[in-house]
């Protein structure tokens, strides 16, 4: 990894910081308050097909290599360690960091709620916490982390994202060299104007579902 793509994803200090924070956690209020009852609709979706618990902690690893909880509501089976156990073509997808066309763990109701990215709603929790940011590099867990080399000091450097560069440029359906490429290409660049068009584009990209699985 090349030194000034390192070197921007370690410091971030200045102007560009403290307006970006700013906004995300101004934006990121009002963007619960809007979506309040989106996020109810979906949760009792959730109880009425696939009964309890109604949201997923997710432990992945943030700036700094701090370790939180990344909220989402439930989209999988509530046994779905043991599904993977069962299925070694889902322990191959975990190892490879990518997800299956048809996992058997998701859901009905969950498979709707991905493709319109309902169940990360409750990521801008975490986004006013100060966890992640609403632009930029795609959260990983640190099972994750391992496979992605060198790269993974490069996101580590800043706010991992609800959205970012590469889910406006294929989402899923990129491959994990690509999403790789885009993060630090992201880390790189990034700049209010980038994150910007970030979020503009995601408005399209979410409404036709074009790359969720």
């Amino acid at each position: 990894m090349s030194a000034d793509v390192l070197a921007a994803a370690t410091v971030r200090s200045g102007a560009y910081a403290v307006v970006k924070r700013g906004f995300d956690v101004a934006a990121a209020l009002l963007l619960i308050l809007l979506t309040a009852p989106l996020l109810a609709l979906s949760c009792a979706a959730v109880w009425l097909l696939s009964g309890r618990p109604l949201f997923h902690r997710r432990r992945v690893v943030g700036r700094g290599g701090r370790s939180f909880d990344a909220f989402k509501v439930r989209t999988m089976v509530a046994d779905a360690d043991r599904v993977v156990l069962q299925h070694s073509e889902l322990r191959d997808a975990q190892a490879g960091s990518r997800k299956l066309e048809r996992d058997p763990r998701v859901t009905a109701v969950g498979r709707v709620l991905r493709r319109c990215s309902l169940d990360e709603l409750p990521q801008l929790v975490n986004v006013v916490r100060g966890e992640m940011s609403l632009v930029g590099p795609r959260m990983l867990t640190a099972e994750e982390l391992l496979a992605w080399g060198p790269a993974a000091r490069v996101v580590l450097g800043v706010r991992p994202g609800i959205t970012g560069l590469w889910q406006v440029s294929g989402r899923q359906k990129l491959s994990r060299d690509d999403r790789v490429r885009l993060d630090a290409d992201y880390v790189r660049r990034m700049s209010l104007g980038l994150d910007m068009w970030i979020l503009l584009r995601t408005v399209p990209v979410v409404l036709s579902g074009r790359g969720a699985l």
